[in-house]
């Protein structure tokens, strides 16, 4: 069953699905938050001051150096140089990136100067463009080395700015369904949560809060349009997921024929397959430690495991690889990576502390 399909389910049912399926694994489902089973606000980033506000590190010009960092941590960034290829195994010739709020992103088994603060670096589909919220808390996007940047949209000067992702739908003349090239990303103001969306080509763009409808015409409960984090979009439908830091819930927004969505499962941190059949991964607590758990669509029902049973540390962000066949997770010691069919247990490729994503 497609992901296009999942949204024709009833909440009702899904609800109904997930508390028969919860009820046996009652140990801490809260998803990086608090023990009552609710998710919390994600932490603020490297370059965000305590407050979750950015701090006023400044711009590093119009784009990257798209040169590497050398061992004497060049253009006085502060970042410690590597000194070890055993901190970068695992990113050369992967496609496998890791930013960590410094202006140096780990790729291709080396250090890249991107000219400022990266926080949250995504990728395109064809892996042609990174976005990433830049040092002054804007919107960018740039070419890989970081050269070539544009500011999408202006920080206001009092949100905060996270997770940016790519939504990329084809044109559908057949059900006169416009082609999308946006970004989304969560902003938060004031102590309160939402999801943007602004044109990816945009020049400094005004970001739209996005609307957040139901799957069913029924009276039912409405989803919150606050609290709302962590946004992964993937797939040639324009899906994607988040999660609500209110109820503890993975949300499902299906934006293809109409906009309707519902709550999946309790977790946080969700990262949607590459294709419509590979799934979700996300983060629940379970027994002290964060678990990564993979939901994947089935006929009538999705079933979900649990990829990490016998964890004895944290497993947090996760990422697809692009074959779908393996996802990536951020622990306190590096960034580890598991086959999503549970065969094997999480083998670390990079010392390297920071959030995974994967390029094309």
């Amino acid at each position: 069953m497609s992901v296009r399909a999942r949204g024709r389910r009833s909440t009702a049912a899904a609800i109904a699905l997930t508390a028969g399926i919860t009820a046996g694994a009652a140990l801490l489902l809260s998803a990086c938050g608090p023990a009552d089973g609710t998710a919390s606000d994600p932490a603020p980033s490297a370059t965000s001051g305590a407050s979750g506000q950015p701090t006023p590190s400044g711009k590093g010009g119009s784009g990257g150096s798209g040169g590497n960092a050398g061992d004497d941590g060049a253009n006085g960034s502060g970042a410690s140089p590597v000194g070890s290829s055993t901190k970068l195994n695992g990113t050369a010739h992967s496609g496998l990136t890791i930013s960590d709020g410094t202006r140096y992103v780990v790729m291709n088994g080396t250090r890249v100067d991107f000219g400022t603060e990266v926080r949250d670096l995504a990728w395109s589909p064809n892996g042609a463009k990174a976005a990433f919220i830049d040092g002054d808390g804007d919107l960018a996007v740039s070419d890989p080395d970081g050269s070539g940047r544009v500011i999408v949209a202006r920080n206001p000067g009092d949100q905060n700015w996270s997770h940016p992702t790519w939504q990329v739908r084809a044109k559908d003349p057949q059900n006169g369904l416009p082609a999308l090239d946006n970004i989304l990303f969560a902003g938060r103001r004031g102590g309160t949560a939402r999801l943007y969306g602004v044109p990816a080509t945009a020049h400094g763009g005004t970001p739209k809060v996005l609307s957040l409808n139901h799957e069913s015409d029924e009276n039912v409960k409405p989803l919150p349009q606050t609290g709302n984090v962590w946004p992964s979009s993937a797939g040639k439908y324009g899906t994607a997921v988040y999660a609500n830091t209110g109820d503890g819930n993975v949300y499902i927004r299906d934006d293809y024929l109409r906009q309707q969505g519902y709550a999946l499962t309790p977790g946080s941190e969700p990262a949607i397959g590459p294709t419509e059949d590979d799934g979700i991964v996300f983060v629940r607590s379970v027994g002290g430690h964060d678990h990564l758990f993979l939901e994947t669509p089935h006929d009538g029902a999705p079933v979900y495991k649990d990829l990490t049973p016998r964890a004895t540390t944290d497993y947090t962000e996760p990422a697809f690889e692009p074959n779908g066949r393996t996802v990536v997770a951020r622990t306190p010691n590096g960034i580890v990576r598991l086959p999503v069919d549970g065969s094997q247990a999480p083998v670390k490729v990079s010392d390297y502390v920071g959030l995974p994503a994967y390029r094309a």
